[in-house]
């Protein structure tokens, strides 16, 4: 897209608020953008679980494909408040529109819709524990707490550069292992493995948005690893999280190409097909120039980590 396409994509997205409607406002506030990179963790579950042989179990695919949805909708509104009351959304902001800093939605509201959706995914996990037992409740209530501590809370741990580590962790292992195991009823190190490309790559989509934000963050005391490490680590960064996606599929197959497992074979190589998506998006991220470039990359690397997950999944399941 050209310089003068993405200006006008941010000018959409930053209209007065009296020019929204508000159903609108609240497709601002959920950043349906997002959402593909929630998805692709239940995916690349079901594709790992249907490798060790587990038939399709559509209620608790269904109800995991719901529950990461509505976290991810639930952390996005809660970013957007918490950023809100630490200041750290100013007029200097690069990004899309925040609803609270922009005035287009209020604090109580933006609670109460936080409070409805939290609500509506506690309700749904409830449901996956009786399919997979008591752990489950345990893993869903850290998943909510990590949706809210993000930025909000005594502790915001994206303040203190560890966003990286949770959302490798909850996008990763929580969402790939806990899919597979609601549809196997087990656990196999192949669910740990496959949950590796979808947490790299999720997390791709974090540093490119604290890459395009250092300055703000910076001024805002928001410590992220770019903010702490510089420019160079963050471009660097992505690029590991792209490379460690792929080396996994090789590395799968070449396992069962020396005979170590039975879990995958040629049609691994399937998730190799979305790296031509990746060249322009790393093009542009070592690029220099305005860093609202960045929002195109942001949106890029959500859809490449969709479309990623269901090669992955889908060579997974064929094996």
């Amino acid at each position: 897209m050209t310089h003068q396409n993405w200006r006008m994509t941010d000018k959409a997205a930053t209209r007065p608020a009296e020019s929204l409607g508000r159903l609108r406002v609240w497709y601002l506030a959920i950043r349906p953008a997002t959402l593909p990179a929630s998805a692709s963790g239940v995916i690349v579950g079901l594709g790992a679980a249907r490798a060790g042989g587990a038939a399709l179990r559509l209620d608790s695919a269904l109800g995991c494909l719901a529950v990461a949805l509505l976290l991810q909708v639930a952390a996005n509104l809660a970013n957007d408040l918490s950023d809100f009351r630490r200041g750290a959304d100013t007029p200097d902001r690069l990004g899309p529109t925040r609803v609270a800093a922009a005035g287009l939605v209020t604090v109580s509201q933006l609670e109460i819709a936080i409070g409805i959706v939290l609500t509506a995914a506690a309700l749904v996990g409830v449901g996956l524990a009786i399919i997979g037992g008591p752990a489950f409740v345990l893993v869903g209530a850290g998943a909510m707490l990590a949706a809210l501590a993000y930025t909000g809370g005594p502790f915001a741990y994206g303040y203190h550069g560890l966003g990286e580590l949770f959302v490798f962790a909850f996008f990763g292992f929580v969402a790939v292992v806990g899919t597979a195991a609601l549809q196997s009823g087990r656990l196999e190190p192949l669910y740990f493995v496959a949950a590796i490309p979808v947490g790299a790559l999720t997390t791709a989509i974090l540093v490119v948005n604290n890459l395009r934000d250092i300055s703000t963050d910076r001024s805002a005391g928001k410590r992220t690893l770019a903010v702490i490490l510089g420019v160079g680590f963050a471009r660097a960064e992505y690029l590991a999280c792209l490379a460690v996606a792929w080396a996994v599929p090789v590395g799968l197959l070449a396992a069962w190409w020396m005979g170590r497992s039975d879990f995958a074979g040629p049609a691994t190589l399937l998730a190799l097909l979305a790296i031509p998506l990746a060249i322009p998006l790393w093009r542009t991220v070592t690029a220099e120039g305005d860093p609202r470039r960045l929002n195109l990359v942001l949106r890029g690397t959500a859809r490449l980590t969709l479309v990623f997950a269901l090669l992955f999944a889908a060579g997974l399941a064929v094996r």
